[in-house]
């Protein structure tokens, strides 16, 4: 295993791939870094974590959980982002070992990185690979001021299959919702998508937290278009996978697989 010396420790190719998934992630709990990191004990994970704490490596903070406990939580510091090369203007300003309440970033960031450890760290159907995983800080531009949760590409079979993901909880109305449609739309066959990304067409995942929600989001994208959007909720990407067949367009009742 590949070694860095940094700050008084050794920071082993394992512990770079957890810093560089928190780059995109920004945040992550025990069970996430095992995912990532490849750990098989929990024991292990949490003494690996306390120690890149200690050297200011990573940030720490705590959440209760659904038993009344608590859990932890970690994020990138001004340290580590620099040794990975990451932009510090990104980095979570929470006070080091505070105790997050309620937050509605925290809900919905979380929502996205469970996607983004199914794809990238769980298995996919043979021959499938999710590659190029990307976040967005700001709009793709002022003429589409879009700012996806995530893009990244399946690649099966030399074809590359570009995906955005939105993820709704819920809070987006209706009004933001057809804004988001007419803006995908434009930026499909607008020529931007092709010069940004160097491919020829996309998808839209939204994953939502309810099937009711799921089903009114539906009649709001089908007024205006039938393609590029992709819907399923959670539960179900959590429980059957990425590419299984839970995906609905915005007409139809069959659930498909995404490719």
């Amino acid at each position: 295993m590949s070694t860095t010396r940094n700050i008084g420790t050794i920071t082993t190719s394992r512990d770079l791939l957890v810093l560089r998934s928190l780059a995109v992630t920004r945040v992550l709990d025990v069970d996430q870094v095992m995912a990532i990191g490849g750990f098989t004990s929990v024991r292990r994970t949490n003494r690996r974590l306390l120690k890149l704490v200690r050297v200011g490596l990573l940030k720490r903070w705590f959440v209760g959980t659904a038993s009344g406990g608590q859990k932890a939580l970690y994020g990138l510091s001004p340290q580590s982002a620099t040794l990975i090369g990451e932009d510090r203007r990104g980095l979570i300003s929470w006070k080091q070992d505070s105790l997050i309440t309620t937050s509605q970033f925290l809900a919905h960031q979380q929502a996205v990185n469970a996607l983004f450890i199914q794809g990238r760290f769980r298995s996919l159907p043979a021959g499938l690979s999710c590659e190029r995983w990307m976040t967005f800080r700001e709009p793709f531009s002022q003429s589409v001021p879009l700012m996806p949760d995530g893009y990244f590409e399946l690649m099966q079979d030399g074809a590359v299959h570009p995906v955005f993901l939105e993820v709704d909880l819920g809070n987006e109305s209706s009004r933001v919702w057809k804004r988001k449609v007419e803006l995908y739309l434009k930026f499909a066959i607008g020529g931007e998508f092709e010069r940004m990304f160097h491919q020829k067409r996309f998808r839209v995942l939204v994953v939502l937290h309810s099937e009711r929600r799921m089903e009114a989001l539906r009649r709001t994208v089908a007024k205006r278009t039938e393609k590029l959007f992709w819907f399923s909720t959670q539960d179900d990407v959590s429980r059957q996978g990425l590419c299984c067949s839970i995906w609905l367009r915005p007409t139809g009742a069959v659930r498909m697989p995404l490719l």
